[in-house]
């Protein structure tokens, strides 16, 4: 098992390397201290180094994938670094490759790389987040290994064991599926990316505050799942990765070697857990209601630069509550189906209507829920402050990294942003602070500051 990272270190890499820390939950060392038990996770190699420059095939061969492989990339992944590998690959057997002309996450995408895979042995993705969720759904269709270089970091999925799909409906959901058995990481290609890319990433890790506050208040109204597993591991490095943002936007490589291991913390996380509620809770529903149903209107934004944006309304929306000593008084659950179905569709309206259920309150059930919250309210609070990184600070950070700060700067139009923050939350059953601020009747007002 090889998790080493940056060979001969860099100064400005954690002792022990870029690795430090993920080689210890690779290898089943790290104890989780809340619990005593060591983490366990699906992983044989992950290596983040300055340069990967002629490892290559090393890396792959250390995995035993096969004796022949096939390359999966698009015309921007080839470019950074696919030629490269499919070239290095040479000296260990047959190399095919397939690439991808501006491919999507969806089925059908599911569908065209189903049949070019079809007979391959060992197959190895270059790219980041199509490629990747690509790939894993299909191979985790009928369990074959893979591995992946990472050409950008603009998102958290490389280490998750889910993959994010667009149905043929229209519905983005994030399917189960498996973890590659090596994830590599060339800094240098990663720093050369266009900076926007690094950004999106950048504002994937800056979800943490906004998503723990959602996380826990959910766990305390109502029991359920929460594990601080994957803040613990990465508490230290989002202190350096923040302290990097404005390497972010010059394509510093020690700032984007913080940004990987952030978010390949986050996707560890998620093996930790079984879920991705420590990363993803009401601003990534924003960023899904967008790329869902956007349609014409969607500016071909990235889900990190939205999710940034997403990031800077729940701020604004959790700062209105945790500055009030009086806690929230909600009324019954008001979800309005006609009007789903005529946002979404009737299949997607049914589909989601269903999946909410639980967070559907009458007058008994809001009665007593607020009972409940005027209960806890005074510790909650203190408890949910303590995870705040205050908005503006969030706001001053996205803009250091390079990223958009509002829907304008998206290219989102307004009208349609604040309708993805009134009505996201009728689309998975995530118990967050718009769905209090819905039922409490104040969403739509908030929406309309929002710009």
């Amino acid at each position: 098992m090889e998790t080493t990272g940056n060979q001969g270190g860099a100064a400005s890499a954690p002792q022990g390397g870029w690795t430090a820390l993920i080689d210890d939950i690779v290898a089943g060392c790290w104890v989780d201290p809340e619990t005593g038990k060591p983490a366990t996770v699906p992983y044989e190699s992950i290596v983040i180094a300055d340069s990967l420059e002629g490892r290559e095939a090393e890396l792959v061969a250390g995995l035993g994938l096969g004796k022949t492989f096939t390359v999966v990339a698009d015309h921007a992944t080839w470019d950074a670094m696919g030629e490269r590998i499919a070239h290095a690959l040479q000296s260990l057997g047959p190399v095919k490759t397939v690439l991808l002309d501006h491919p999507h996450a969806d089925m059908a995408n599911v569908a065209v790389l189903t049949e070019k895979l079809k007979g391959a042995e060992g197959v190895v993705a270059v790219g980041s987040g199509t490629i990747n969720d690509l790939v894993k759904y299909v191979t985790g269709l009928d369990g074959r290994r893979y591995c992946v270089f990472g050409t950008a970091a603009s998102m958290n999925g490389y280490t998750s064991t889910t993959a994010s799909i667009t149905l043929d409906n229209g519905l983005k959901v994030s399917l189960p599926s498996h973890a590659p058995a090596g994830f590599f990481v060339d800094l240098s290609v990663a720093a050369a990316a266009p900076t926007y890319l690094s950004a999106a990433g950048f504002a994937d890790c800056l979800v943490r505050s906004v998503a723990q506050v959602d996380w826990w208040l959910s766990h305390r109204l109502f029991g359920t799942a929460y594990d601080n597993a994957p803040y613990i591991i990465q508490q230290e490095d989002e202190a350096e990765l923040n302290r990097r943002a404005e390497g972010i936007n010059r394509g510093d490589v020690s700032a984007n070697g913080y940004l990987y291991r952030v978010l390949t913390m986050c996707g560890l996380g998620v093996s930790f857990t079984g879920m991705s509620n420590h990363g993803s809770m009401g601003e990534h529903q924003i960023s899904h209601y967008i790329d869902c149903f956007a349609g014409d209107r969607h500016p071909g934004t990235l889900h990190g630069q939205q999710v940034g944006v997403g990031v800077l309304t729940m701020g604004r929306l959790q700062r209105h509550y945790l500055e009030n000593a009086s806690p929230p008084k909600m009324k019954a659950t008001r979800i309005d189906l006609q009007g789903m179905s005529r946002r979404m569709g009737a299949d997607i309206a049914q589909q989601c209507f269903t999946e909410i259920q639980p967070k559907i309150f009458d007058e008994k059930e809001i009665g007593a829920l607020n009972e409940k919250i005027a209960d806890l309210w005074p510790a909650l609070r203190e408890e949910l402050k303590a995870f705040v990184i205050p908005v503006e600070e969030m706001t001053r950070l996205l803009k250091a990294a390079g990223g958009p700060t509002t829907a304008q700067e998206l290219g989102v139009p307004v009208d349609f942003y604040r309708e993805a923050v009134v009505h996201c939350r009728e689309m998975r059953n995530r118990y967050s602070f718009l769905d209090i601020a819905a039922d409490e009747g104040i969403l739509e007002d908030f929406s309309r500051g929002e710009v």
